[in-house]
Formats: structure tokens, sequence, C-alpha cells
């Protein structure tokens, strides 16, 4: 509190507490301090502060309880309202804290204002027919165990240890990454080549820091993640996508001047298709001729339901030219925000420093918990299990799908992950003319909750879609919720 400005020091501390309330920084219910406390706070005698409380209650901002102390009241004050009993020059005097929503006060960058958020998720109950994408089921979660590996990290010496942890990451959870990836992904690293993120995320804008001038081209798949795309719009470069086809990333149409490229080849999102091996070939072949660098995100490669996984760009890179990112948001929760970067050796540096500027480093507990998970063998089991279910929900909604869609959807071929992509039907059949994005909110209101695959484009689609999760549906739900779906598509 500050007693700055014109008039008697009673009158300004009434001002003070006035502007609070209005504010809302003191909101109904909330007990001020006793009048002596407060007079000693701000170095003024208690009958100062008592005759700016006596004003206060007069005017039904406050109110004393017997034995409890004094209160602010329940009574609304509209606002903008002038101060009752102020003298006209006294509005110059108390700060501007509050702001009608019109009001210019401070703006951000015009980047920041038009920049759209398509994965903003409603604080809403969960769907009682929940298909949306990117969420894996949390009932799958191994809590008990997780809480015992937690608990075991909370020892004195951890909280005596030093203030600040590694930048990198934890080194066991770094070195048990290594590990982990390389057996089960085929990717070349060691821990030292592992930097820990909060999540894939954070990985992508790490790297877009490092790499990214004001200006330059960023190539993403069209259609693709819409966060990525958003981040590297954010960090001032001018991104284009390229068209994916059955084969993954369309090569031949990334522009010469692209910098960095965004792809997803193990699972394209969200079309679900794998990038050839000819194709992944060729991407490293112009990455190198074009002195250009190649993100390699590796969504959702964990759950696999069928075919021999490729192998990571990276590991068939020879020059240095891929940087590696994963997660285990999908395997686990996303709560637990762990996600990790793979980056040459000639990045390394610059990530350990740009780590370091955005959040110092993650959480110390959650990482060394996780370190025991991988090395247990807890994680490969937690996988195994949840492949088994999503599985199970995989096949019931192709199942469905083939059987009372065929003349409106056609599911998109694919082997992994935790969602599928159908298209409507060509030309000529029901699917023609449909408005999926009418057929998103109509189920919406039978409960039903589903992606509109346009969400997914940069730029208008040339067939419009759907993009349907299974990663947090009940298997009992599956064809209750497609059936709604399928009624929506023929509303009478």
């Amino acid at each position: 509190m500050s007693l700055a400005g014109r008039g008697d020091l009673a009158a300004r501390i009434y001002r003070q507490f006035v502007d609070a309330i209005i504010d809302g920084r003191l909101r109904p219910g909330e007990r001020l301090p006793p009048t002596r406390e407060l007079a000693q706070r701000l170095e003024v005698s208690r009958n100062t502060v008592a005759l700016a409380y006596e004003r206060l209650a007069a005017e039904g901002f406050i109110e004393g309880r017997a034995g409890a102390g004094t209160f602010v009241t329940g009574k609304a004050v509209p606002a903008g309202a002038a101060v009752p009993g102020a003298a006209a020059g006294d509005a110059a005097d108390r700060p501007r804290r509050g702001r009608a929503p019109g009001d210019a006060g401070v703006v951000a960058r015009r980047l920041w204002r038009d920049l759209p958020t398509p994965l903003t998720r409603e604080r809403r109950p969960d769907p009682a027919y929940d298909f949306r994408v990117g969420t894996p089921d949390p009932r799958l979660f191994p809590l008990a165990t997780w809480r015992r590996l937690v608990a075991g990290e909370l020892r004195p010496s951890l909280v005596h240890a030093e203030n600040y942890g590694d930048p990198a990451g934890h080194p066991a959870l770094r070195a048990a990454i290594a590990r982990y990836i390389g057996i089960s992904r085929s990717v070349r690293t060691e821990p030292d080549d592992v930097l820990v993120t909060q999540g894939a995320q954070q990985a992508l804008d790490l790297i877009g820091r490092v790499l990214i001038e004001p200006g330059d081209h960023v190539a993403v798949e069209e259609p693709g993640y819409p966060p990525a795309r958003l981040l590297f719009r954010s960090l001032g470069a001018r991104v284009t996508g390229v068209p994916v086809d059955s084969e993954g990333l369309d090569v031949a149409a990334v522009p010469a001047t692209a910098r960095l490229v965004y792809v997803t080849p193990s699972h394209q999102f969200p079309l679900g298709a794998p990038m050839s091996l000819q194709r992944r070939a060729a991407l490293l072949a112009w990455a190198e001729r074009h002195g250009a660098t190649v993100i390699e995100d590796d969504y959702d490669s964990e759950f696999r339901f069928g075919g021999r996984p490729l192998e990571p760009l990276q590991s068939l890179d020879r020059t240095g030219r891929v940087i590696y990112v994963g997660s285990f948001s999908k395997t686990l929760l996303p709560m637990l925000r762990v996600g990790f970067v793979v980056a040459p050796a000639s990045l390394r540096s610059a990530l350990r420093k740009a780590k370091q500027l955005t959040d110092w480093h993650g959480d110390v507990v959650t990482q060394a918990a996780l370190a025991r998970f991988i090395d247990e063998g807890l994680l490969g089991r937690q996988i195994r299990k949840a492949t088994r279910e999503y599985a199970t929900r995989r096949e019931l909604i192709l199942t469905t799908l083939l059987r009372d869609f065929a003349d409106l959807l056609r599911p998109v071929p694919s082997a992994a992950g935790l969602h599928l992509c159908a298209r409507l039907v060509p030309h000529g059949n029901a699917g023609t003319g449909v408005d999926v994005g009418a057929v998103v909110a109509r189920v919406r209101q039978a409960g039903v909750v589903v992606d509109n695959l346009a969400t997914y484009y940069g730029e208008a689609p040339a067939r419009p879609g759907l993009v349907l999760g299974y990663g947090r549906i009940q298997t009992e739900r599956i064809e209750e919720g497609l059936r709604r779906l399928a009624a929506s598509f023929r509303p009478s």
C-alpha cells in the first residue's frame, strides 16, 4: 500500500482500500488487517487507520464482526465507479489498475493477437463419447507404482542438494532414455546427446530458438500438427505447408529456401501413414544438399498394431542434419510434462543454454522417478498393456466404419498411434456435399466429440474428413458413439 499523493493520510488509506475492492483485488469475505498491525506497517498512528476503516464501514465497503475482525462486504461496486466522497482531483492520484476491455493498455505484438489456438481444450466435463485426439487413457496409468517411485525420490538428501539441477535433465533419466530409444527405436545416441524437456512442445521451442532467425523459411506437413506450425510462426518464421500423400511428405514440393523441415515420419499426424524408406532417403539427401535441418517428431510411434517399424530418420542420418524429438505424454500422462531432444553434437551447447534461459530445468523428482520406471522395465510393460487395450478399440472403430459408414467415410490406412483418420468418400457417393463442420457440431449436442480434419490444415483442405481418437473412450461406448455420429450425417 502506497500513501503517495494529496490529501490527509486517512483519506489516502481509504482510497487505497476502495480501489482494491473495486478492482477485485480485495474480494467479498476477505479479512482486513487489524488497525494496530496496519498502522505499524504504514508507520502512521492507529487513529489514522481507524478513521479510514470507519469511513469504509459507513459507506458499506467493510463490516466488523465481533471477535473475528473486519471483512469486505458482499456489496457490489460497479467497475470504474466513482469513489464515494472523493474529490475531483483524487482520480488522477490513483493508479489505473483496472481497465475496461476496450482500453488500450499494454498490448501484445500483433502476431500474438492474430495467432489462433485451435487445440485449446474447453473447460467442461468429459463428453460421454470422447473421440478426441492426443489423449491417452488415464485409467491405464499405473498410479500406485508411480506413487511409490515418486515417494522413493523424496529423500532428505534431495531436499538439501544443490538448489538447481542440470538444464539438460537428470543424468539417470538421460541415460535411461538413451538406452530405451536405442533398443526400441534404433536411435543412435549417448546420454550426453539427450536433453530432457517439458514435453515435445518445449523441445520444438528450444530447437526453434537456436536455429530460426526472423524471416527464416520453415516447412511443415500439410495437413499437420497445428501447435508446431503456430510455434514456428511465433518465432518469426515463414511457415509453408508441404503436401502429404500415402508415402508421407512430398519431398519434391519442399521449398528450396526452407531452413528447417518438421516431419512426423513414423506415424504422420493426423493422417497416420508412415513415411516410406524412399521418401526418408530423399529428405535426408535434400537436407544435405540445401544445408537444412530436419526435426523428426516420433509422434505416437510406441503404439503399433501391425507391420514392421521403419528406421528413424535419425538412425539413417550420416551428416548430422536430424534432430529427434519424443515425449512420454501418450505412453504415460500429458500432465507429467516430460519430453526429450536428441540433437547432433554441434547443437548440444546451444540447446542447453536455451533450456537454462527458458526454465533452468524440469521437475527433478519426476525425472528421477521416470528413470527408475524405465530401468525397471515398467515402461515397456506399460506400453505392451496399453497397446493391447488400444488395439481392441481401434479394431472396433475400423470394423464399425467399414460396416456402417461405407458410403460416407473411408479410413486412411495406418498401423500405429492413438487415432485414425477417415476421409469423405469420393464424388458421386453419399458423402458428397456433406458439411463436416456441421456434422461435428450436431454430434457434439448428442454427447459425442470428434475432430474435424480441416482443423489440421494451414490452408483449405483438398478433401474433408474426421479424425477419431481412441485413447480415452471406453471400449463399450464406441459403437453407441459411432451410431450417434452416423445419425448426425443424416439429420431428420
